[in-house]
């Protein structure tokens, strides 16, 4: 009876010190509070956005001193957009990595937990500050970014519209008997279809007693917006009509003394011209929308890559700072 009794009290000893020992032990490691240090993730990244843009403002001062408005002068566009890349990436590394070393730094420190799971939440750290700094900053640059992704939209739209806002505002603005507009430049191709040789006789009038200049050479007033109307017409349907042709040379043959024929010549080499520069005119719009299409897939690219760097860079710091915390 007493050995059962002293057996029983060893057991009993024996789960006193295992509860004891798991009490010392076990129990300091359940912390009820989350193990996300928000405190360190918010002071790494509020000191990442700061940091991200003071060195974005002074890029954009260092590229505005490198851009010079003469020919020649300054740095070029390949090596202003190659500089701009190089200096993205260097922000995205630099405020990531404060930011993640502070979040590393300052979190508190966890009492008897295996490396892989301490690890792992420094990690979790850096990468949220650097998700929390990257929110900030994207909310003050809303403007730039979205200049940005919508650059090569707009661009587009507005080649795609061009030719029938060209037209209607052709015809909107054109006032007959009050004003001459220059639409699409057709201003000098029309003055140069109604310019005089002034070295060449006028023609005269053989029933015009000592050879008066008849009534019909006079200037026609309105004359030129009404060839523009015609031209502009003409322009947008692709082709010039043989009766546009004819009256058109009609004006021409009064205005300058030549022949019908001599006439209806001029304005279909005219035409031919203008048309031949609103061609022009068109590629070279269709090429700056495909190039400022490219110009914004690119920079939305290099932003992507520089941001997954610096993700990468702040998880990184803050095992480095969570290291050093720990030491």
């Amino acid at each position: 009876m007493t050995m059962t009794n002293t057996l029983a009290a060893n057991d009993l000893n024996r789960e006193a010190t295992m509860a004891a020992n798991y009490s010392e032990t076990v129990a300091p490691t359940r912390n009820p509070a989350s193990v996300v240090s928000w405190g360190a993730i918010v002071a790494g990244a509020a000191a990442a956005a700061a940091l991200s843009l003071i060195l974005l403002l002074l890029g954009a001062g260092l590229g505005l001193a490198a851009v010079s408005p003469w020919a020649h002068e300054g740095m070029g566009s390949v090596a202003f957009g190659l500089s701009t890349i190089l200096w993205v990436t260097f922000t995205q590394l630099a405020a990531s990595g404060m930011g993640g070393y502070l979040a590393g730094r300052l979190r508190a420190k966890w009492i008897a937990t295996h490396s892989d799971e301490v690890y792992f939440r420094d990690t979790a750290h850096g990468f949220l500050a650097w998700a929390v700094a990257s929110l900030a900053t994207a909310a003050l640059l809303t403007s730039a970014i979205g200049a940005i992704v919508s650059g090569g939209v707009q661009a587009g739209a507005a080649v795609a519209g061009g030719a029938a806002t060209v037209a209607v505002a052709g015809v909107a603005n054109t006032n007959a008997d009050k004003a001459e507009p220059d639409v699409m430049g057709l201003g000098y191709y029309v003055d140069s279809l109604l310019r005089k040789d002034l070295n060449a006789a006028p023609p005269l009038q053989a029933s015009s007693p000592g050879g008066v200049l008849p009534a019909g050479l006079a200037p026609a007033p309105g004359a030129t917006p009404e060839i523009m109307r015609i031209f502009v017409s003409s322009l947008g349907q692709d082709v010039l009509t043989a009766d546009d042709s004819r009256y058109v040379g009609q004006i021409v043959s009064q205005r300058t003394g030549l022949t019908q024929q001599e006439a209806e010549k001029r304005v279909t080499d005219t035409y031919a011209r203008a048309k031949a520069r609103m061609a022009n005119v068109q590629a070279a719009s269709k090429e700056a929308a495909d190039k400022a299409r490219k110009t914004s897939s690119y920079a939305s690219l290099w932003l992507f890559v520089s941001l997954l760097i610096g993700a990468f860079v702040a998880s990184l710091a803050a095992t480095i700072g969570g290291r050093h915390r720990d030491a």
